[in-house]
């Protein structure tokens, strides 16, 4: 759990210190202001480019321009992460340089925000992402697995571009990216196994999503990558794979899917599968962001949510335009106002 965030140089924010004391965190303010910043400062607590998937340089104050950075305190790490201009970000975990990779072992950060209200009747590629997020949270090592897999599969399509056809030039990659998708596949499969577990094992007044995968590609990979190599080369890429999956979700009680689903009934879902995600994950230090979550729920249906979240085994930070969105959640909430202010956003302890 995060007991200290200190924001420096971050984008609206030019300092921002902020306790924790362990209860959900309600952030409030007019738009613009720089609640989800605040969120998306804690994402990148975790591997990868963030909630908003930016490069380092977009982080940045625009009116300085000397760089961001990060810290965090955990019960037991102290974390920093940051960039200078025109450099990739850097992360230390205990004062010593440490990967990317290292921040999943510290903290499983998940998230949900108002972009991903359309990844059911949007492209497959923001599903596969929010897919892989998820399994992420319970394999971390899958990182490596996806870029490994990416890499060998950019060196394949660019020998298909060439029009190189020595076959000898093609096994060594297509046997790495056999092996990778084997591990992708099986850690998507868990991941999945999980949810459902979750969403089985839950009261909740969110509707459940029977999820599945469609095109993973063939088991032996390959194999169907060595016979398939005049067709990949006439397309000048890599046809089949676990690059080319696509989740699909059901909402269950209706046995409907989701893609046909109402807009409430599609964000019901999507917070359903966040929390489920939390839910499987329980034991870990887990951090979860729900940017403007309430906006389209009715009063009963924050409500709901808001007991869900304090009954989670997670750490928990919201957004939303007005302190009573969060009426509901009262006392049980920490509270933060966060306007605009001459030097940049301005943090405050809010009123219930």
């Amino acid at each position: 759990m995060l007991r200290e965030l200190t924001i420096l140089q971050f984008r609206s924010h030019r300092r921002a210190e902020i306790a924790f004391d362990g209860r959900p965190v309600a952030i409030y303010g007019a738009n613009g202001a720089g609640k989800t910043n605040i969120l998306e400062a804690v994402s990148l607590f975790s591997p990868g480019r963030g909630l908003r998937r930016a490069t380092a340089d977009e982080l940045m104050r625009r009116d300085e321009a000397v760089g961001w950075k990060l810290r965090a305190r955990t019960e037991s790490h102290e974390i920093e992460t940051s960039a200078l201009p025109g450099e990739p970000r850097r992360v230390e975990i205990d004062a010593k340089a440490a990967p990317q990779i290292a921040l999943a072992q510290i903290l499983r950060v998940l998230w949900l925000v108002p972009s991903m209200d359309r990844l059911w009747i949007e492209g497959a590629e923001g599903r596969r992402r929010f897919l892989d997020r998820m399994v992420m949270s319970f394999t971390p090592t899958h990182a490596e697995a996806t870029l490994t897999y990416e890499k060998a599969m950019r060196e394949r399509n660019r020998l298909l571009k060439d029009m190189v056809r020595d076959p000898a030039w093609y096994h060594a990659l297509e046997a790495q990216m056999a092996d990778a998708s084997a591990t992708i596949r099986a850690n998507r499969a868990e991941a999945l196994s999980r949810i459902a577990a979750a969403q089985d094992g839950a009261a909740t007044a969110f509707p459940a999503a029977s999820l599945m995968l469609e095109n993973q590609g063939p088991e032996d990979l390959a194999a169907a990558l060595d016979a398939n190599r005049a067709r990949d080369m006439a397309a000048g890429r890599t046809l089949e794979g676990p690059h080319r999956a696509d989740l699909l979700a059901i909402y269950a009680e209706k046995n409907a899917p989701a893609s046909l689903c109402s807009t409430g009934e599609q964000k019901a879902l999507l917070i359903s599968l966040i929390l489920a995600n939390a839910r499987a994950l329980s034991g870990e230090a887990v951090v979860l962001l729900l940017d403007e979550v309430a906006a389209h729920l009715d009063a009963a249906r924050r409500a709901a949510l808001y007991d869900e979240i304090c009954a989670l085994d997670a750490q928990v930070m919201m957004t939303g335009t007005g302190a009573e969105l969060f009426d509901s959640l009262g006392a049980r909430g920490q509270f933060l106002e966060v306007s605009e202010g001459p030097q940049g956003s301005q943090v405050v302890e809010g009123t219930t």
